[in-house]
């Protein structure tokens, strides 16, 4: 049973994405990236085929042209470094000292070049009375290799919620976590300095009006983008006070679940889950909520529209149908499974 619903999901899904043309995301030209800073700028292909479920990007700050991701939920406690100038992993790193990894959400990079994990989703509507984020060095050789976390058991102030995003602030090195709810969510502050000795309460200090699945800092720590399913918004972060910039241009994809910045800040970046699945570029706005110039390229205008007109809205309110399904059949899935595992 469980099975014929994925496929059911799986077909439908498919049927959406193969949309007419005016409904497709258009090709991306490459924009000439030059530097190390903007190395994958023009996106790229996840070619292994673990990974299946790619959700959370980072770009490395110790390897230009490396992204780092992992699989969504209990894949284990495996992070990749992709080449994106071919799309192939390159190293495979496995965590210790983190026990069994429950739902991987997220990751980040901090000012001190540690890697940041968010075990931190919980699709059950918040049941988990604290979730964990993993620290550990970037390593300095990209080769497979087994390196020791440090974990840290997280609570927030107002009670348990899902989540999926997770940033680390590039100057502060303070952690932050944006909650996943259909009516927006809440950004949440961590301590100044995170403690494996306790309990690290994170508490809200402001909302952000999207369905998150993802954030991430630009490299100056001055803006802060999230994305959804179907979109996303740029935050002046204005002192740790977010201030709405605009709306993002999101490409269009299966399940985007990630994003994250190049080095340099000048392109954001956009993954997704599935196999072979790809990661494509968008705009970053400026300060007066316009795209900045250079960058790359994406599907749909300030309002979701890419000059199709009504066609384009009903191919998003198609892929929005899809997406619930799948999303929902996802639930019940990790829902039944624990209650099997009980």
């Amino acid at each position: 049973m469980r099975r014929s619903f994925v496929l059911l999901a799986g077909a439908l899904l498919t049927g959406v994405l193969a949309a007419p043309a005016a409904l497709a995301v258009p090709s991306v030209a490459a924009n000439g990236a030059d530097g190390d800073g903007s190395k994958g700028a023009d996106g790229f292909t996840l070619q292994d085929p673990r990974i299946t479920e790619s959700s959370g990007l980072a770009a490395s700050r110790a390897h230009p042209g490396i992204y780092w991701t992992h699989n969504d939920s209990d894949d284990g406690a495996f992070l990749y470094a992709v080449d994106s100038a071919s799309g192939k992993t390159v190293a495979t790193v496995t965590m210790t000292g983190v026990g069994r990894p429950r739902d991987v959400e997220a990751i980040s990079v901090g000012p001190n070049g540690h890697l940041y994990v968010g075990d931190i989703g919980d699709n059950l509507g918040g049941t988990w009375d604290h979730v964990w984020i993993y620290e550990l060095p970037e390593p300095k050789q990209l080769k497979d290799q087994t390196v020791r976390a440090t974990q840290y058991d997280v609570k927030y102030a107002d009670g348990a919620r899902d989540a999926e995003a997770l940033m680390v602030h590039p100057k502060t090195g303070r952690v932050y976590i944006v909650s996943k709810n259909e009516e927006g969510g809440g950004l949440y502050e961590g301590p100044a300095k995170l403690s494996s000795a306790g309990t690290n309460s994170f508490k809200r200090t402001g909302d952000i009006d999207l369905w998150v699945t993802d954030g991430a800092f630009s490299p100056d720590g001055k803006q802060l983008a999230v994305r959804g399913y179907f979109g996303g918004i740029a935050y002046a972060w204005n002192n740790g006070r977010p201030k709405r910039q605009g709306r993002l241009n999101v490409p269009l994809q299966g399940q985007g679940e990630s994003v994250t910045y190049t080095p340099d800040g000048s392109t954001l970046l956009y993954g997704s889950e599935g196999a072979g699945s790809s990661v494509e570029p968008g705009k970053v706005l400026g300060a007066d909520g316009k795209p900045a110039s250079g960058g790359g390229s994406s599907a749909g205008g300030d309002d979701g529209d890419d000059g199709s007109g009504n066609d384009y809205k009903m191919g998003a309110v198609a892929l929005a149908v899809a997406l619930a399904v799948v999303y929902g059949l996802k639930r019940l899935f990790r829902r039944g499974d624990q209650t099997r595992s009980r």
